[in-house]
């Protein structure tokens, strides 16, 4: 892959070398991509550049508002993943939340970005959170972790499924088909989509989903030490101290898009505090569990004690909630 030139067709720095990136075609995913592709070129000095290139997903091909029912973990990671191991692609941008805890052989995680805005956005034209809606009103989202978090602080609201890009969101809005619905603060950040309709939510009035705001960069195991250092050039301490923390509480509940779990790792002078829950359908349950960790700040992850710690907090919750966590039916 290294004749390739990059996606703009510019001619190739002497002595350069492209490596081929795949990602999602939607705005967001393709805007992560090319932050990734400058941020590669300007770590190695125009040693390496990027050749974007885009894949249709099974979770992009999807017309249904639900997702449950179509394979879970890795409905918008599966294409780029299988692409990356055959050598179609060298590296892969993902969201971290679209991972799964198990990733494919061959398959590594070599680079955690800094981590954006992780916490959620209420988009809503006449209240800026969920408590200043009407009794009744209408929240639309296709995430049941939102769902189940909506009817935990109103019982008294209807959530419908709600799906598409966020101009599509805003349209359905004015159209009346529901009063708010919900986004992830990191996309709206990262496609300047911020305005007066996006109302920020605190992280601990509303955890998000384990991995909200990080990037993951993909690539083969077989990929050669030169290339990966460079891709590991963008990871982050802190994004691969969450990560490693988040996917490990995954890990330990077995979490599934079946079951509504949402988790957070806060981190100041050194110590981490991990909050996660899991939430009943209705929201009628919650098991939330918080657990800090010691370190020392800007050193290497400790893997094993940040794995440790999102094991600590996944079993208590789920030793809370009696050995078996609560999920949705088929809708």
């Amino acid at each position: 892959m290294a004749d390739m030139l990059p996606e703009n067709g510019s001619t190739r720095p002497p002595g350069s070398r492209t490596l081929t990136l795949g990602t999602r075609g939607s705005p967001l995913a393709l805007a992560q991509a090319h932050w990734v592709a400058d941020e590669i070129k300007a770590r190695s000095g125009g040693a390496f550049l990027c050749d974007v290139q885009t894949f249709s997903t099974k979770g992009d091909q999807l017309t249904t508002e639900r997702l449950i029912n179509s394979g879970g973990k890795g409905l918008f990671t599966r294409e780029l993943d299988a692409a990356t191991l055959d050598g179609r692609l060298d590296l892969a941008v993902h969201s971290l939340k679209d991972v799964p805890t198990l990733l494919d052989p061959g398959m590594e995680i070599v680079a955690y970005p800094p981590r954006e805005d992780a916490r959620e956005a209420f988009i809503c034209r006449s209240a800026d959170h969920p408590n200043a809606l009407p009794a009744g009103a209408v929240v639309g989202t296709a995430s049941l972790r939102r769902e189940a978090q909506t009817l935990a602080m109103r019982p008294d609201l209807s959530v419908i499924p709600f799906r598409g890009s966020v101009n599509t969101r805003l349209e359905k809005l004015d159209r009346g088909d529901a009063a708010a619905t919900w986004l992830a603060m990191a996309g709206l950040t990262r496609l300047g989509m911020l305005s007066e309709v996006v109302h920020p939510i605190a992280l601990e009035d509303m955890l998000p989903a384990a991995g909200q705001g990080i990037l993951a960069i993909a690539v083969p195991s077989t990929l050669d030490a030169e290339a990966k250092s460079a891709v590991r050039a963008l990871n982050d301490l802190a994004s691969e101290a969450a990560a490693t923390a988040e996917r490990a509480l995954l890990a330990t509940l077995d979490g599934s898009c079946r079951t509504a779990i949402a988790a957070h790792l806060f981190e100041s002078d050194g110590q981490y505090r991990l909050s996660a829950e899991v939430l009943s359908p209705k929201g009628d349950q919650c098991w939330r569990q918080t657990e800090s960790l010691d370190l020392a700040p800007d050193t290497p992850v400790d893997a094993a004690a940040l794995a440790a710690l999102g094991e600590s907090v996944g079993g208590a919750i789920r030793d809370a909630a009696g050995g078996d966590l609560p999920t949705f039916e088929d809708t």
